[in-house]
C-alpha cells in the first residue's frame, strides 16, 4: 500500500467539526467568506463523508436528506461540501466520496442526489453520471463563483 494511492484509502464518518479544516483550505481559501459551517450539519440523517489516506483526512462532503425543487415529492438527498485535499486532487478521492454517498443515499431510499455544483466541478460530475438542470447563478452571499444545480437519478 502506498500513501496517496486507492488501496490505502478508507472512507469513514466524520464529525461536522472534522470537515471545517479542508471546506476551509478547499472551498473557501479564494472566496469571500471563510464561513464552513452549514445549517443542515446538524439536521437529522445529514452524514459526513471522509477519505482518509494513511491517517491523514484527504476528503470530505456532506449528505443531506433535502428534496429536489425540480421533483419535491421524490426522496433525494443534497450534496454540499465535497472537498479534495489539494495533494489528492485529480486522484479519485472525489470519486470515492461520490460512489460511497450515492450508495448512502440509495440505501437510504433515495431516488436522487442532488448539488449545487461549481461551474469549474461540472465536468466531473458530468463525467460521473449527473446532468446539469437549469440555469447557472452567481452563489452571491458565499463565494461569488458560477453555479448550476447537477442531478443524478439513483434507480
Amino acid at each position: 500500500m502506498t500513501a496517496g494511492s486507492s488501496e490505502s484509502w478508507q472512507i469513514v464518518e466524520l464529525t461536522t467539526g472534522q470537515t471545517h479544516p479542508l471546506r476551509l483550505d478547499v472551498l473557501r481559501h479564494d472566496t469571500p467568506s471563510k464561513v464552513v459551517s452549514f445549517p443542515e450539519d446538524g439536521w437529522p440523517g445529514t452524514r459526513h463523508l471522509g477519505v482518509i489516506d494513511v491517517g491523514t483526512l484527504v476528503g470530505t462532503s456532506t449528505w443531506i436528506p433535502r428534496p429536489f425543487d425540480g421533483l419535491p415529492e421524490v426522496a433525494a438527498v443534497q450534496l454540499r461540501g465535497m472537498a479534495t485535499a489539494h495533494s489528492h486532487q485529480g486522484r479519485g478521492v472525489g470519486l470515492a466520496l461520490l460512489e460511497a454517498g450515492c450508495a448512502h443515499a440509495l440505501a437510504g431510499e433515495a431516488e436522487w442526489v442532488w448539488a449545487n455544483a461549481r461551474d469549474t466541478a461540472l465536468g466531473f460530475y458530468i463525467a460521473h453520471g449527473f446532468a446539469v438542470v437549469g440555469d447557472g447563478f452567481v452563489d452571491a452571499s458565499t463565494t461569488q463563483m458560477p453555479h448550476h444545480v447537477v442531478v443524478r437519478h439513483l434507480i
